[in-house]
């Protein structure tokens, strides 16, 4: 276990607690993927690293620049982040509470990478396939990623199942030096 999901973990299981006290999971995971996304920014996350920089300064620049899109709730999550220098974590803390939340509503959130869009009933037989295969109900979360040549690349949970062309490639050139 890293130290990323271990630091995170008591952030996600509080987050999670107060959505299902509140009956707004939904509302959460929008808002914690929509922080993820903020923060996937280099100069945002450069600046939430900084040492130097005023905690108050930054996070009234970062609640500026998220106006509108978080309510007050989110609002002290994010200033409890930055005065624990723990928004960094932010990506870690949506995985984990999706975790929680799959677990509590019986599906798996699955991330499918492919090498060009899937076609909707190429969608729902990787569904069902999925399903049996896991034992749960999957969503499916779709990415292009062109890097992969062809193929597929399937992330659920600890699973990871690599029918890329790119995989495949990697494994040939492994087998051919070792």
């Amino acid at each position: 276990m890293s130290d990323t999901q271990t630091l995170a973990r008591p952030y996600a299981v509080a987050a999670y607690k107060r959505a299902k006290e509140t009956e707004s999971t939904s509302k959460w995971s929008q808002t914690l993927d929509f922080l993820a996304a903020v923060m996937d920014d280099p100069q945002v996350a450069r600046a939430a690293a900084n040492p130097k920089a005023s905690k108050e300064q930054f996070t009234q620049a970062l609640l500026n620049l998220c106006q509108g899109k978080l309510d007050k709730e989110a609002e002290n999550f994010v200033r409890l982040l930055i005065a624990n220098r723990r928004l960094g974590l932010v990506k870690s803390i949506c995985e984990q509470f999706e975790q929680y939340r799959a677990e509590e509503e019986g599906y798996i959130a699955v991330n499918v990478t492919t090498a060009y869009p899937i076609e909707q009933d190429e969608n729902e037989r990787l569904t069902a396939l999925l399903r049996k295969v896991l034992g749960k109900e999957p969503r499916l979360n779709v990415q292009i990623d062109r890097s992969l040549i062809g193929g597929v690349l399937i992330k659920a949970g600890d699973r990871v199942i690599d029918a890329s062309v790119q995989g495949q490639i990697q494994r040939l050139a492994k087998r051919l030096y070792n």
